[in-house]
């Protein structure tokens, strides 16, 4: 290691600010338990949120990083080793050192802020510390999981899967997960009545666990007053408002990883053919700890491999290694971070030129009437099409080793689009706009990026709704935002939807289960929480998707689920006719709501499996933020789908549920002095 190298990792495993006055950090709790944190600095601000989040759900921050020490299967057995394993074969930590250099100060410092914090409060209260000794955390530790946080939204938990079962995965079963994401709507002064730009922040992330929102405002005397929603172990929000402007991310779908099909030698597997000549693998070993029952410890010794194409799996088809942007980024980071600093269109621009997030849509609208949508992405400069064959390349030479990504200027984008409003559901980037601004598909060289993205229910549903409009009133916005009915062309992946196409007489089983049928088939497609025909849809849904299907004809699984719907409806109700709101259950502790909508609706709803029959929504409307901007102002109303905090005794464990269930939300501002006003409690963190 060199001299300077070695001095600037002592630096990021120390501490890299001056000792912070904790008695200058205002940490201002509003009725909802959101904190609004004040710092002189951006770090003493970051230094304040890690103690405020820590208070609402420190168990869940530790989840991020534990695995950045190998502790996550001291923690979690064998499903924790797993994230450890995972750091030390995706040279999480080696990345994290490489590319450290690449942030910039000012970030390090809001790193190193939050850092001091959290380490703070694990010294604070060592008894919800969760594994011993995983305290103090130095910032290498952060970045080091924050990398691997970054693998999983670029697809490497993807390709790890599809490598390690040895099979693809087809563009239906793709398709399938598709039916879940985000929403994203940007209207324009010039279609919205009350003469103010509209945004609309609708993420469909999992309503609980690592990667559900957490609601907080950021402010510091350095030009920072942000509020919106961030995961945990995240210094500040990812997407939000401050004075100026707001944005949001929908998920999108670039072809972000290339794999390899590497050539063994025969009389040695540890080396591949590269360029012409037999080369030696770099191979290491990693010792994993975890615990198992009865509290005895266990440790095992694992074999990590790599090539000059990333690291290498073997299954039942032969060596194949995958590279990733992930592997060369912690960066993402510092451009999140000058988005929220951002005060105008030009630096928010400027921000999203930095090109480090790893992908994800980005819909923006400020002050000044700008409204933006970009198809993002960090997708390699691939150099021709041909070299792959179902996905897979040969690895036989670096001459096919992508050096670069594709540039800022060769990515989908629109800015201020004449009829007014951009919008995306997850679907295709060649269908963000009216049909006169839409971009076309023949301009963009499709391999490079792999455009998978086509039309879902949600855009179909949209579409249905905007062209009936010729300007919005925020009646018609919110009518649009929380729609809740499925378009008549209802898609659904594997050919779930025979259902409503197959004719009674047509069906020899009809008899068997006419009651289940007639009312499927005679549902109007909306999802009230008293609706019938709803329930009896979500169930045989599940069981149809649950039944796989690949050996199935349509008809064979259709057949079977509405078996499985017939009894389930029997044995747990008694009855044929439930309604949505029987099955559907939001709920938490002791709090139960019905709540309407269901998968790959407008306001979607996507639920599982949980006691007596019942459902119980785990993805989907899971941070909703609506903002109002005016020329010098912005209007703020946010909901959750529990509360902010995970505190099962506090008073924000379910006190926003009511508001989610009735699609209503709360006032927030940016404003201290209204904040200062209202507070419910007002400290410092210590």
């Amino acid at each position: 290691m060199k001299p300077y190298t070695l001095i600037f990792y002592l630096v990021l495993c120390t501490s890299l600010c001056a000792q912070i006055d904790v008695n200058q950090i205002d940490i201002y709790r509003d009725n909802y338990g959101v904190p609004h944190i004040y710092g002189a600095t951006d770090e003493a601000a970051a230094y304040g949120l890690a103690w405020a989040h820590a208070e609402d759900d420190f168990e869940t921050i530790q989840y991020t990083f534990l695995p950045s020490k190998g502790l996550m299967g001291m923690h979690a057995g064998k499903d924790g080793v797993i994230m450890d394993y995972l750091v030390e074969f995706l040279r999480c930590r080696k990345t994290a050192l490489a590319h450290a250099k690449d942030l910039s100060p000012e970030v390090l410092k809001v790193i190193d802020g939050y850092v001091a914090g959290i380490n703070a409060y694990a010294k604070t209260f060592p008894d919800q510390v969760l594994v011993k000794n995983s305290f103090p955390m130095t910032v290498m530790d952060y970045l080091t999981g924050y990398n691997l946080v970054i693998h999983f939204f670029s697809d490497t938990g993807d390709i790890l899967g599809e490598l390690m079962s040895g099979s693809n995965k087809s563009v239906q079963e793709e398709m399938e997960e598709k039916t879940i994401g985000s929403n994203a709507f940007a209207f324009s002064r010039k279609i919205m009545e009350h003469n103010k730009t509209v945004l609309n922040v609708n993420t469909h992330q999992p309503l609980e666990g690592p990667f559900s929102w957490y609601e907080a405002h950021i402010n510091s005397d350095e030009d920072w007053n942000l509020l919106g929603g961030l995961f945990p172990g995240s210094p500040f929000p990812m997407i939000g408002a401050n004075e100026h402007l707001g944005w949001t991310h929908t998920y999108n779908y670039p072809d972000l990883i290339d794999v390899y099909q590497l050539k063994i030698n025969p009389k040695n597997e540890h080396q591949y053919w590269m360029d012409g000549k037999w080369v030696s693998f770099e191979e290491s070993s990693v010792k994993l700890k975890f615990k198992i029952k009865m509290g005895f410890n266990i440790k095992v010794k694992k074999k990590l491999i790599w090539s000059a194409f990333g690291p290498v799996i073997k299954n039942k088809k032969g060596y194949f290694a995958f590279y990733s942007n992930a592997f060369e980024n912690i960066a993402s980071i510092d451009e999140w971070y000058h988005m929220g600093k951002a005060k105008n269109w030009d630096e928010f621009e400027a921000a999203l030129k930095m090109m480090t997030v790893p992908r994800f849509n980005v819909m923006y609208a400020d002050c000044d009437d700008r409204i933006f949508w970009m198809n993002n992405g960090l997708v390699p400069d691939r150099i021709s099409e041909g070299e792959r064959v179902n996905g897979v390349m040969k690895g036989e030479s670096t001459e096919i080793l992508q050096e670069g990504y594709l540039p800022y200027e060769a990515l989908p984008k629109l800015l201020d689009p004449p009829h007014g409003y951009l919008f995306n559901t997850n679907n295709t980037p060649f269908n963000s706009a009216h049909k006169e601004d839409n971009l076309q598909e023949s301009d963009f060289t499709a391999f490079q990026i792999g455009f998978k993205e086509s039309e879902n229910n949600r855009s179909t549903r949209f579409m249905q709704l905007i062209d009936t409009k010729e300007s919005l009133s925020m009646e018609d916005f919110f009518s649009i935002k929380y729609d809740i009915q499925y378009p008549d062309s209802l898609w659904t992946p594997s050919g779930a939807n025979i259902v409503f196409k197959t004719a009674p007489v047509a069906y020899s089983n009809y008899n068997k289960y006419k009651e289940v049928v007639d009312l499927i088939q005679g549902w109007d497609k909306r999802a009230d929480t008293t609706s019938i025909g709803a329930a009896q849809w979500a169930i045989y849904y599940n069981y149809y998707l649950g039944l796989g299907g690949k050996e199935l004809l349509p008809e064979e699984r259709m057949d079977r689920a509405l078996k499985s719907t017939d009894k389930h409806l029997m044995k747990y109700f008694g009855r044929y006719d439930i309604q949505l709101r029987d099955y559907q259950i939001h709920r938490r502790g002791n709090k139960h709501l019905a709540v309407p909508g269901l998968t790959d609706m407008i306001a979607a709803m996507t639920s599982t499996s949980f006691e007596k029959g019942t459902a119980k929504p785990m993805h989907g409307e899971s941070y909703i933020m609506i903002l109002q901007f005016t020329n010098d102002a912005v209007e703020i109303e946010t909901v959750l789908p529990y509360g902010n905090s995970r505190n099962a005794n506090g008073p924000h464990y379910t006190d926003q549920m009511q508001m989610y269930a009735r699609q209503e939300r709360k006032t927030m501002t940016l404003n201290r002095s209204l904040i200062e006003k209202t507070a419910t409690s007002h400290y410092h963190p210590k």
